[in-house]
């Protein structure tokens, strides 16, 4: 018997604008810091700064709801810390490629570049 493939780690910006555009529902979780967030940020994003998610992922996780959850950082390191701690405490997620620098270059150019 062959093993389930395994769920995608990452979800490109032209991807996720596409679902987002659909009315697909997600959580878009930003872990960058508030000063980031005060230069761009993709609307209805909740910033929880990954310091925070580091001390507390089950906290954090408990605090998701159920939607698909795709994580934001500037260029997707951060996110895909944030990725790994909330996947081992129950919320598995996706981060999105390239962060919101690559959102900003290939999905919506208007949004500040950092």
């Amino acid at each position: 018997m062959a093993a389930a493939p395994a769920a995608a780690t990452t979800v490109s910006p032209a991807d996720l604008a596409a679902r987002l555009a659909a009315g697909q529902p997600h959580v878009l979780l930003d872990v960058r810091e508030p000063w980031e967030a005060d230069i761009a940020e993709l609307p209805g994003s909740l910033l929880v700064p990954l310091d925070v998610v580091v001390r507390d992922a089950p906290g954090v996780a408990e605090r998701l709801g159920d939607d698909p959850l795709v994580i934001i950082c500037h260029h997707g390191p951060r996110a895909e810390t944030a990725r790994r701690l909330l996947e081992a405490a129950g919320a598995p997620g996706t981060v999105l490629e390239g962060g919101l620098d690559a959102w900003s270059r290939e999905v919506d150019p208007s949004l500040p570049r950092y």
